[in-house]
C-alpha cells in the first residue's frame, strides 16, 4: 500500500524551541515553507487551525497559489459554520487548486478555548453536532439532486450545491479526537483517522478500535500518525540533538510564563500516559516535549540517524498506519532535511516491504 508524507505550514516562524518574531501571519514565510514541503517531496501539508488563529483556509488558498502539487490538509472545526456553506467553500477551492485540498476534522476537546468563538455544549454533544454537520457536508458534495436533513443541530430544506470537486467522490475527510465519542464519529464518516504519535502498544490498540467501529458502517478506514522526527548523523549526536532541543523549550516554557494544566482531552491524556512511562520507549520513541509541555498537540519524537527513524516509520506502517504527519522543531529547515534524508529513504524501505509481502 502506498504511503502519504503531510508537513506542516504555519504562518509564521515559530516552534516549542522558537519564539515568533513579527506578525502572526507573514506571507512571504508560507510561500517560503510551502515551495520548501513541495521541493522536498510531501504529498500534502497540513494547515493547523485554533480560535485565535488566522483562516486556515485562506492560508492553504495562498500555499496553492505559489505551488503545484504540494496538497492541502486543512483543519476545520465543525459547528461555527452552516455546513452546506462549508461544503461549497471547500469544493469551490478544491476546483481552483486543482483537486489538492483534503479536510482535517477537528471537534475540539477544550472547552475554554471553544468558548472563545462561542460554543458551549459538553463533548459528547460536540461529536454529536459533527455526526450531523458531516452527514451534510458529505450529502452537499455529493447529492445530484436537493436534499433535506431534520437533525437535532441542523435542518435544511432543498440543500444542493453546484459546485462539485473534480475528487471523486469528495473531498478527503480526515479525522482527530481518541475518545469514545469521537472514534464513534471516525468509524461513520472518516477516511483517514489520525493519531499522535503514541507507542506500538498502543496504536496497535487504536488502530484495532477504529476499523471495528468502521466495519459496523461497511466501511474501510486509513490511519495517520504525528511525529516530530529528530535526525543525527548518528544515534548519539540525535539523542544529544533531542536534549538540547528539551533545554530550549525549557527555557522559553518558563521565558513565556507557562502554566501546565491538566489535559483538555483524551489525546493528551494518552500522549501523558506514554510520557510516565518513560522519555524514551519502544525502539526510539522520545516523550520529553510531551512530557514538559503537557502533551498539548502533536509532541512526541522519532530520535535517531535517518536509516533508523525510517525503520521506526516502518514499524507503525506495519501496524497499519499509512499517512505520516512529520514536523521538526526547527520548521522550515527540518522540512527540508526530511526530503533529502528521511522520506525517499522511508519509501524505498515501505516499498521493499510491499514487494516482500506479495
Amino acid at each position: 500500500m502506498s504511503i502519504e508524507f503531510i508537513g506542516y505550514i504555519g504562518g509564521h516562524h515559530a516552534s516549542e524551541i522558537h519564539p515568533r518574531s513579527g506578525p502572526v501571519l507573514q506571507p512571504e514565510y508560507v510561500e517560503t515553507v510551502a515551495r520548501a514541503h513541495e521541493e522536498a517531496g510531501f504529498d500534502r501539508a497540513l494547515v493547523a487551525f485554533h480560535s485565535n488563529s488566522p483562516d486556515s483556509t485562506l492560508i492553504a488558498s495562498h500555499a496553492a497559489s505559489v505551488t503545484q502539487k504540494l496538497q492541502f490538509l486543512i483543519a476545520h472545526r465543525p459547528g461555527f459554520a452552516q455546513p452546506t456553506l462549508a461544503a461549497r467553500q471547500f469544493a469551490t477551492l478544491d476546483v481552483f487548486n486543482g483537486g489538492r485540498t483534503a479536510v482535517h476534522i477537528i471537534t475540539g476537546g477544550d472547552d475554554r478555548e471553544l468558548r472563545a468563538d462561542g460554543s458551549y455544549i459538553g463533548k459528547d454533544e460536540r461529536y454529536a453536532r459533527t455526526d450531523e454537520y458531516l452527514s451534510v457536508v458529505r450529502q452537499e458534495w455529493t447529492s445530484e439532486k436537493p436534499f433535506d436533513f431534520a437533525g437535532t443541530y441542523y435542518q435544511v430544506e432543498g440543500a444542493h450545491s453546484s459546485v462539485k470537486s473534480p475528487q471523486q467522490p469528495h473531498i478527503p475527510l480526515y479525522f482527530g479526537g481518541s475518545s469514545a465519542a469521537a472514534i464513534a464519529v471516525a468509524g461513520k464518516h472518516a477516511d483517514v483517522y489520525a493519531l499522535w504519535g503514541e507507542t506500538y502498544e498502543q496504536v496497535r490498540e487504536t488502530v484495532t478500535r477504529v476499523r471495528a467501529e468502521a466495519a459496523r458502517h461497511g466501511r474501510t478506514i486509513r490511519f495517520s500518525l504525528s511525529l516530530r522526527p529528530i535526525l543525527a548523523e548518528t544515534e548519539e549526536a540525535a539523542w544529544a540533538r533531542a536534549e538540547t532541543i528539551l533545554q530550549q523549550a525549557t527555557a522559553l516554557a518558563e521565558q513565556n510564563g507557562f502554566v501546565r494544566r491538566e489535559p483538555p482531552n483524551e489525546g493528551s491524556r494518552r500522549l501523558l500516559a506514554a510520557a510516565a512511562q518513560g522519555a524514551r520507549l519502544d525502539k526510539r520513541l522520545w516523550t520529553g516535549i510531551a512530557g514538559l509541555l503537557g502533551a498539548q498537540g502533536n509532541s512526541t519524537s522519532l530520535v535517531g540517524t535517518p536509516e533508523q527513524v525510517a525503520e521506526a516509520l516502518l514499524d507503525y506502517y506495519d501496524l497499519g498506519i499509512t499517512t505520516f504527519l512529520i514536523r521538526g522543531f526547527d520548521p522550515l529547515n527540518d522540512a527540508i532535511d526530511y526530503g533529502k534524508r528521511l522520506i525517499p529513504l522511508t519509501r524505498q524501505l515501505i516499498a521493499q516491504r510491499t514487494q516482500q509481502v506479495a
